[in-house]
């Protein structure tokens, strides 16, 4: 599968960088000044997984919400540019960007080595954690904590990857998919989860009398904003903007008021 997705990205960004080249595009150049293209144009594309749940998605009437479609239009409104959302895909993010089809992506965007060969990011403004959850009973301060506990997870996940190397001596418990997990956890087969803040809020919603609480947090990605290489002035200007408005408040409460959790004091590196 993970060869699978690699093939996919990879035909995906060598389609894209193809086609600009049959159309005489010097990449260095001409991707360098969307900066200037959003201010002549007056109107800035930010291209959005709505299939992305809590991050994208559409509401009962169909209109798109989510944290990065809120962080997009807080975004749009404090450069004082129209916003239009552009629906993308997990694979057709990069390709999206290579073409110019959107302006910048915000779409739970996780900063890898192989993603950086071919566009920019932005500092963090979200992340994506992997943590170790109980109810406020269940005494976990650390890894051997977790000798002996049967902790339930999603089978095949990468939460479940990251649990099983660090806590080696811990029972796992897998289950199929998330949904699944739910289920045990609010119906008590399960009391301890592997998996992240946003499936442990999901829970709490229907666990009331014994909330789960976060005991450990086992790895944090960041993710941020995709832009062309070559769009220095734009990536500033971004920089600029996410440093003021995780020093405000804002984007915490963004990503609290859909993911259940607040952003960490201090957000990794890019």
């Amino acid at each position: 599968m993970e060869k699978m997705k690699r093939r996919t990205f990879l035909a995906g960004v060598t389609g894209a960088l193809a086609g600009a080249t049959l159309l005489g595009v010097n990449l260095g150049q001409a991707l360098a000044n969307t900066l200037e293209t959003i201010k002549t144009r007056k109107k800035l594309l930010i291209a959005v997984d709505l299939g992305s749940p809590p991050f994208g998605m559409s509401d009962a009437a169909m209109q798109p919400t989510g944290s990065d479609v809120e962080t997009a239009k807080l975004l749009a409104a404090d450069l004082g540019f129209p916003l239009e959302i552009v629906s993308v895909t997990s694979p057709n993010r990069v390709p999206f960007l290579l073409t110019s089809k959107a302006d910048i992506v915000m779409a739970s965007f996780s900063v890898n080595e192989e993603r950086k060969k071919v566009i920019d990011f932005t500092d963090a403004y979200g992340v994506i954690q992997i943590v170790v959850a109980a109810p406020k009973s269940t005494d976990i301060k650390s890894l051997q904590d977790l000798v002996g506990q049967r902790i339930g997870t999603t089978r095949g996940s990468t939460n479940d990857k990251e649990t099983t190397n660090q806590a080696k001596d811990a029972e796992m418990v897998r289950y199929d998919d998330d949904a699944t997990l739910i289920t045990a956890l609010v119906s008590g087969q399960a009391n301890v989860m592997a998996s992240s803040p946003q499936i442990m809020a999901a829970v709490n919603q229907r666990r009331t009398n014994d909330p789960l609480e976060v005991k450990l947090v086992l790895k944090t990605n960041p993710y941020a904003i995709g832009l062309r290489k070559g769009d220095d002035a734009l990536k500033a200007t971004l920089n600029e903007w996410i440093a003021k408005n995780l020093a405000n408040g804002k984007l915490s409460a963004i990503y609290q008021k859909y993911n259940g959790v607040a952003l960490p004091a201090e957000m990794p590196k890019t």
